[in-house]
């Protein structure tokens, strides 16, 4: 019946795209054959960001690319070598072995099997929902600085000096520019010349595949000028042929030492895997599940572990140009990845002469677009808190480089802390009862002719165990700033949940106040607030004749009781003819 189908599409997604219909395959194949002109020449770039060989990225590129479509929800995200995580793969290795080793490729495959069992964990605990603790103040100061880092990087290879290798990027960047003498000048003209060239590619003619034209150009130019024998960095011997499919070399105490970092990558690579997949389901109105992208992401990285690569993600750029070539199903990944296997059979000969500052500057264009100084502002804006976080991360995330996984966790921590404290001080606001029936916040107070017996406090927020002492605070200053006072109307519209500490402070509190004198009051106290005082006895200690159903029905009924208060009292004391107006207020 419907429903096997129905579960076997959610655990094979790919048999969503079944029948394939000409049209729709064709779409794909010219959708396929784009990325794969840009994939090719960016997947060098990426796996050279990454610490590794450049054909590494090739590998990258082909099998995990497959494996992402088929397994994924989102049929128009392209997988495979990304920026972000080819950056952080480099960041989380490069204090235990050093660049393009055998130990350093050895950590590079472990760290994609690692990442990639963690987002699959996700993906069956179905935690999806639970990855957005990451922040997008946090995610945007972050995504800022590592562009700022991955550019900077990129300098001594675009100028042709051989790169230090410090704890600090900044300081491996200042050596740079004291030893800027030592420029390698055809270095630097292919750089600038390939940066140029994309720079116009993308703002004349962005339907050309411009990465490609110009890598093939300048391969071609450093073939002909004899580039590598004046000095020049290339690419080299790229191995003919597809890549050894096999289990990964196992090292537990080295799976253990890079845990924490497998965990940072999974958590970053789907935040950026998941805003592309935002993307192509409101513009293509698709659904997209996001504990099924985590496993097909998952099983993309093991995959990637599988044919002996590094992490791969979900590409913004590539996933935005697969949808503007106009793919329709997953099928245009398996088209380029098809094209990839095509380069690495036959035309692996022809990347031996492409010159390395041009692959530096594929990867300074590239995320020059991700600089957005914009989104850090209008983090401040909303809240300084948010802007505190983020351009916290910023700073940290700089600071810290090439160990950027510091910047990202102090970006955690902080605006975890930050929302803590927000929760431990939530908004209360003590207000006075006028003459005429009003009421005015504690500004106004002291100029305006109070009600002295009647006060008024306003919370805004959850009563939970972290705020509850807050609460009482705000009471009990309102009870002692005003000696005449009889009642406190709480107002209650804020409050949209409480916690067994919450019944339990607020009855000792209302207990308190009580044999003081001062009766609580409550208005507009919420069904599922109420339900939990009337489960927990706290409404019969706070009296049923003390809730209101609004503010001004509490209010009301502070005055009635004060009044008749008042008529007694004067009855008793035999005087009832005065003027009433002052306690009738």
């Amino acid at each position: 019946g419907p429903v096997p189908r129905m579960n076997l599409k959610r655990v094979f997604p790919f048999l969503g795209w079944l029948p394939l219909r000409l049209e729709t395959l064709r779409a794909d194949l010219t959708a396929g054959i784009t990325v794969a002109l840009v994939a090719i020449p960016q997947s060098l770039a990426y796996a050279q960001l990454a610490g590794l060989p450049a054909y590494y990225g090739l590998y990258a590129a082909l099998i995990p690319t497959v494996v992402g479509a088929l397994f994924g929800s989102s049929g128009a995200l392209s997988t495979g070598p990304v920026a972000m995580t080819s950056l952080l793969t480099a960041a989380s290795i490069a204090p235990l072995a050093a660049p393009a080793s055998d130990l350093f490729i050895v950590y590079a495959i472990l760290l994609a099997l690692v990442s990639g069992l963690f987002q699959i964990l996700f993906g069956l605990l179905r935690m999806g929902v639970l990855l957005n603790f990451l922040s997008h103040p946090v995610l945007m100061g972050f995504i800022n600085a590592a562009a700022i880092i991955i550019s900077l990087a990129q300098i001594p290879t675009l100028l042709g000096i051989s790169a230090s290798q410090s704890k600090h990027l900044l300081t491996d960047t200042w050596h740079v520019i004291v030893h800027i003498d030592r420029v390698h000048e055809l270095s630097l003209i292919f750089g600038i010349i390939a940066i140029a060239a994309l720079v116009v590619f993308r703002k004349r003619a962005p339907r050309f595949p411009g990465v490609l034209i110009s890598v093939a150009v300048l391969t071609l130019l450093s073939y002909l000028v004899g580039y590598e024998s004046m000095g020049g960095r290339v690419v080299g011997q790229v191995p003919q042929g597809i890549p050894v499919v096999g289990m990964p070399p196992l090292d537990w105490h080295a799976a253990l030492v890079i845990a924490p970092a497998g965990f940072l990558i999974a958590i970053i690579s789907f935040m950026e895997a998941m805003s592309s997949c935002r993307i192509i389901a409101i513009r293509t109105r698709t659904p997209w599940d996001e504990n099924q992208e985590l496993i097909g992401q998952g099983l993309a990285k093991v995959a990637s572990a599988l044919s002996h690569s590094f992490p791969v993600s979900g590409s913004f750029s590539r996933s935005a140009l697969n949808l503007a070539a106009g793919a329709r199903t997953g099928m245009s990944s398996i088209i380029a990845a098809a094209i990839v296997l095509l380069t690495l059979l036959v035309f692996t000969p022809l990347l031996h002469h492409l010159p390395k500052p041009v692959l530096a500057a594929i990867i300074i264009v590239a995320v020059v677009n991700l600089v957005d100084f914009r989104s850090i502002r209008n983090a401040w804006l909303a809240s300084r808190d948010d802007g505190i976080a983020a351009a916290a991360t910023f700073v940290t995330t700089l600071l810290f480089a090439p160990n950027i996984q510091i910047g990202i966790l102090a970006g955690i921590i902080i605006s975890l802390s930050l929302l803590m404290y927000r929760l431990m001080r939530p908004r209360v606001v003590a207000l006075g009862l006028l003459a005429d029936g009003s009421l005015k916040d504690p500004d106004e107070l002291r100029r305006a002719g109070l009600h002295p017996a009647i006060g008024v406090l306003q919370f805004d927020g959850r009563l939970l165990f972290v705020n509850v002492a807050y609460f009482e605070q705000a009471l009990l200053r309102l009870a002692r700033e005003n000696s005449q006072l009889k009642y406190i109307v709480v107002v209650c519209y804020g409050i949209n949940g409480i916690d067994a500490s919450g019944v339990e402070r607020l009855s000792d509190l209302v207990e308190r106040l009580k044999t003081s004198g001062i009766q609580v009051l409550l208005g507009g106290v919420k069904q599922q607030v109420l339900i939990v005082m009337e489960r927990t006895g706290l409404a019969e200690t706070i009296g049923k004749e003390n809730f209101f159903d609004t503010r001004r029905e509490a209010l009301e009924a502070a005055r009635e009781r004060l009044y008749a208060q008042a008529a007694e009292s004067r009855q008793a004391s035999g005087n009832p003819a005065t003027d009433d107006t002052s306690s009738r207020a």
